[in-house]
């Protein structure tokens, strides 16, 4: 069986993205653990899923604009490390910043790899 190169620059950064959407997800399941009623657990989940609600919105972008999604995933990626200050704890930012900045790299070389150049 053999993989067709093309198709898998093309689909590499959109799994990744979605895997990470998913990963991301999972740190918003520890409002279950608090003993609240279903109104504070749904606001608190509604809150903790916000950066996976901005990711997602960031791929079916790039799904379409591949640069733009692309400069967008890097972008968040920084802003992650300024913000939540992951530079502070090197596993902290190979989880959380670095994986939307490789994305974003992917996105942007999938787009530049099909695109032609105009002379």
């Amino acid at each position: 069986m053999t993989i067709n190169r093309d198709r898998l620059w093309h689909w590499l950064p959109r799994i990744l993205a979605i895997v990470g959407i998913f990963f991301l997800s999972i740190f918003a399941l520890d409002v279950f653990g608090e003993h609240n009623n279903a109104l504070e657990i749904a606001v608190g989940l509604f809150m903790h899923l916000i950066p996976s609600y901005i990711l997602l919105a960031v791929t079916l972008l790039a799904w379409r604009y591949g640069v733009t999604g692309g400069l967008l995933f890097i972008g968040l990626g920084l802003l992650s490390v300024a913000f939540f200050k992951t530079y502070e704890h090197p596993l902290t930012l190979l989880t959380i910043s670095v994986p939307p900045m490789i994305v974003g790299l992917l996105f942007i070389y999938d787009e530049m790899r099909t695109k032609p150049t105009t002379s």
